[in-house]
Parts: structure tokens; sequence; C-alpha cells
């Protein structure tokens, strides 16, 4: 990859190495699974699906190594490419869908992205974001349709002209059995390349390695027990690292297989896991909370309705322990709540299938973890600090970004990962906010979550968030965004006393603010600074 070195290394541990072993053993199996035409794409196959993408890629002047940026949906297709592309040697840079067009511009220009795949559902939308870069800096096109890549040479071509009949669109040839020289991928090799969302600044483009993305896979399969016989129900987008690891490489690395739908869909989730028997699923809070918004009241009638899905994982963002039971009692369905970064390829704290604890987001799945203080120290039970992680799994570095890599990784091996929390004294970790979320009133630091969790469950409230409004006299004092169950009217005093009795006084919001949402990223966490931002452009209303 551009601007990474790849060294040493175990050339068999790698994804190349994982699918040689499936090759051996079970080349016939489905490994992917298109919920909306039926196709399947067996282990075999997707051997396949790698050789072609290489020739392809090849054929279009770019080497292994280089980055490869992707704008497209989710679903079957999207998978195929993207683990092709990690498979030949290639490193993909998924870009946001949600993300503006001026970042993805930045993005591309920051990565060096060599080439940008796309399809023609998307091309009106890359022709404008490239048209912000200088021409210079406009890497070609490849235009996905099926397993036929196009290339267009004119970044800013009419995409609506059939190929044949546009001269600076070519065909690039795809053999019927492609061949592609044996290459050295190793541990070390840049395998992915994931663009953190930026709400502080500019986005970090984050370089997770063939090994790194392994170690974080095999420790959750093993984690979670997962067998070659256990299928996944993922709709998570691939430009966001859960949807990389949980939703691909897991199943990948433990022979299983995927239903990867293009989009989430509340109407058609439980049809999904009914008609393809999938074993378990991967959620993030906010999909919990719409199947829970979409489903009666009354729950299940008689016993589980889907008595083989084994649990439901939940990560990304934190799962209210309120929400987290209703599901549970809702669809007879355990929930896992686990919590990871894209600095740590997903992987960090689960709970385990028996004996987890609501609210908390688990031990240390196949790491090492501790709570720190400000000065990197040690903490015991029951105190509050940063929670550092090392493992096999924590990034090689942020993409052109030496000092940030610094910044955020010691030189002990410990990543800080921003987040604030305690660790119990059985060993179960607890966030409680973000460094740079945490309201700081009169010198006494709150955490945001807490407040958050003792909204959640007033009557009126859909969701809620606190986050940190200026205060003259404290520096910085509570405030708390507010989404109505519709139909329902705020009733102020009553949640003041609700919060008083739940919180004390000094944790109590001095505002609230009634919105329609919250604002999210892309993984569904919600984005307290902008609330902040957005209270401070309407000057406090």
């Amino acid at each position: 990859m551009s601007g990474a070195k790849a060294t040493g290394g175990n050339a068999d541990d790698s994804l190349p190495s994982v699918l040689a072993r499936h090759l051996r053993e079970r080349a016939d199996d489905v490994f992917l699974i298109c919920p909306e035409t039926g196709r399947t794409l067996r282990y075999g196959q997707l051997a396949q699906a790698a050789r072609r993408q290489s020739t392809a890629l090849r054929a279009a002047g770019r080497l292994p190594g280089e980055n490869i940026a992707l704008l497209l949906p989710g679903g079957f297709d999207t998978v195929t490419l993207c683990l092709s592309c990690m498979l030949s040697g290639y490193v993909p840079v998924p870009l946001n869908l949600l993300a503006a067009d001026t970042v993805l511009a930045w993005i591309i220009g920051h990565c060096g992205a060599k080439t940008v795949i796309t399809c023609r559902e998307y091309a009106p939308r890359l022709r404008d974001v490239l048209t912000r870069l200088p021409a210079a800096k406009r890497p070609p096109v490849l235009i996905r349709e099926r397993d036929l890549p196009i290339e267009v040479t004119d970044a800013l071509a009419p995409e609506a002209v059939p190929p044949e009949n546009n001269p600076v669109v070519r065909t690039v040839p795809t053999p019927a059995d492609p061949q592609t020289s044996r290459q050295s991928i190793s541990a070390h090799s840049p395998a992915l390349l994931v663009y953190t969302s930026g709400t502080t600044g500019k986005p970090k483009g984050v370089v997770l390695t063939q090994g790194n993305l392994l170690a974080a896979a095999r420790h959750i399969a093993r984690w979670h027990r997962l067998t070659p016989q256990d299928r996944l129900l993922c709709a998570l987008p691939l430009y966001h690292i859960n949807g990389q690891v949980i939703g691909t490489l897991v199943p990948f690395v433990t022979g299983g297989s995927v239903v990867a739908p293009v989009r989430f869909s509340v109407s058609r989730w439980w049809g999904m896991v009914e008609r393809y028997r999938c074993t378990w699923l991967n959620l993030v809070p906010t999909m919990i909370a719409f199947l829970l918004r979409a489903a009666p009241d009354d729950g299940p009638a008689a016993g589980p309705p889907y008595p083989w899905v084994k649990f439901a994982r939940s990560a990304s963002a934190p799962l209210s322990p309120a929400q987290h039971r209703q599901f549970e009692q809702r669809f007879g369905i355990a929930v896992i709540e686990g919590m990871g970064m894209t600095e740590s390829a997903s992987l960090a704290f689960c709970n385990p299938r028996d004996g987890q604890v609501y609210g908390s987001v688990g031990l240390p799945c196949g790491i090492e973890a501790m709570v720190a203080g400000s000065g990197g120290e040690p903490l015991g039970d029951n105190r509050a600090g940063e929670i550092l992680l090392r493992g096999p799994n924590i990034m090689a570095g942020y993409f052109r970004e030496g000092d940030q890599t610094l910044a955020a990784i010691d030189r002990r091996g410990w990543l800080h990962s921003g987040d604030l929390g305690y660790r119990d004294p059985r060993g179960f970790y607890f966030i409680t906010g973000r460094i740079k979320e945490i309201i700081i009133k009169g010198g006494e630091n709150i955490a945001p979550r807490e407040i958050d969790e003792a909204l959640a469950e007033f009557p009126a409230l859909r969701e809620a968030a606190a986050f940190a409004i200026p205060d003259a006299d404290y520096g910085q004092n509570v405030a708390a965004a507010l989404v109505l169950h519709s139909g329902m009217a705020f009733d102020e005093a009553g949640l003041r006393a609700w919060c008083l009795e739940r919180l004390g006084a000094y944790k109590v919001p001095v505002r609230f603010y009634i919105v329609a949402e919250l604002p999210r990223g892309g993984s569904g966490k919600v984005q307290r600074l902008a609330l902040c931002a957005r209270v401070r452009r309407s000057g406090g209303r």
C-alpha cells in the first residue's frame, strides 16, 4: 500500500492462506448469499472471483499493494469485490456513502487511490466528487457491472453512454480462467484502509494489516464458539469496520456463511432469518431500536419464534440495558454486547454467551486491556480512567499521519482509545463516555452516558443524549437532546423530577432540546460534539 511498508511476517498467517485451507476442505460450501436474488458464492467461486479481480486490476495498470477506493452500496457484490481485493494483495478503501462530497474528495486525494471502483448508480455522484480534485489527481474509475469491470479513462465521461459507443471507455479483458503470478502476502501486509468519521477534524485513515484482521476475526469466532455450520445475517456497510470484520471476516475464517443484504430492512429482517436459517445476527443499537419499534408489544406467544438463532451481537455504540432486556424478552434471542473500534479491527471487549452483564461491554476478548490515569498509570477496580488496549489486532498506524500514530499508540504498544470507563472486581468493563465528550462542570467530570441511561427510562422519550454547553459560572453544564415518542407531550417538570431522583442535582440537565432525530455517525454512535455545535449555531435555542 502506498505510504506503508510490509516487512517480515508469516505468509501462512494471511487471508489467502485461510482461503487455501478452505479450498482443500470445503471448496463447494456456500460462503455468501444474496437475499435479493438468491445467488450464492461458494468458497471455490470466491477464489475464482479473486483471480478475476486481480487480472482486471492488473490489466488496468494497478499493482498489488496499491490503494483501491470503493464507492459502492453494501451487499453480495461489494462483499465479493472487497474481499477479492484483500485476497489478491490490493488494499480496499471503502468510502462512507453518508459523507459529504468534499470529504470523499479529500479521502480519495489523501489515500492516493490509484483507482476508484463504483457502480452505475453512484457514477454520477463520483463524477461530482472527482471534480473537486485537481485534474492531475483524479484517479481512473472502474465501473463494476456484474463480473465485468469497465475502465472509464476519463473520470468525467457521461456515464449513460454505453461502453461500446463511448470513446473514452474501454473494457478490461477478463479471461475465462485467469492466472496471476503468485505474490508474497504476509501478516504484515496492509490489507484494509478505513477512514474514521472525523467528527473532531479531518478523517484519519486506519491501516489494518492481514495479521490485524485475522487476529480480530479469529478471536471473535472463538469467543462466540462459531463453527462452519453457523450462518450470519449482517446488513452493516463495509465502510464501517464492524461490517468488514464481524460481517465478512468472522464467517470467512470459520468456514461458515453470511447472508448479505444491500441494506437493512425492518420489514424483511425476520423473513431473512427464517428463510436462510441464520444462527446469529450482527446488529447495532439503532437496528435493535427499529426492530423493537416495529414488533408487537405482547412479544412471542409461545416460546422463542426463532429457536435456531443462537444469539445476536450488538456493538459499535452503547446499548441501553432497557433495550437490551426488551429485545431478549420480545424475540427470545440473547443479545451479546461487545465493543471495538476501527483502530483495534473491531475487537476489544465482549460479554460471554453465559453470564453477561447488562450495561457492560464485557471482558477483554483476546487482547490486553487496562484503565489508566491521566499519567498513564494503571488504575484499580471501580476507578474511572481511559481505556487502553494492546494486542495483535491493533492497527499498524494512521495513514500518512506519523505524529497522530505516535499520539495514539505509546512506546509500550498501548492504544489509547479515548474512551472513558472502569473495570469492576469481576473484570467486566464499563464505558462511561469519550474523553473529548466528557462534561466538566465546575471541575467535576460528568459522564454523558450515565445521564443518557436515566433519560432513556422516562416513558415519554424514545431516545436522548446528554452533552456539554458553555456556562458562565461552571465553565460547562449539562444539556440533553430529547426525541419524544410519537404523540407524547413534553413534561419538563416531570422529567426534571425523574432525573433528580436518579442522578442527583449536580447532574440534572439545565437545558432540554426537543429534536426529531439525534445526529449519528456511520456506525450509529451519537455525535455529541455535533449537538454542541448545533446549539452554538442556534444561539442556545
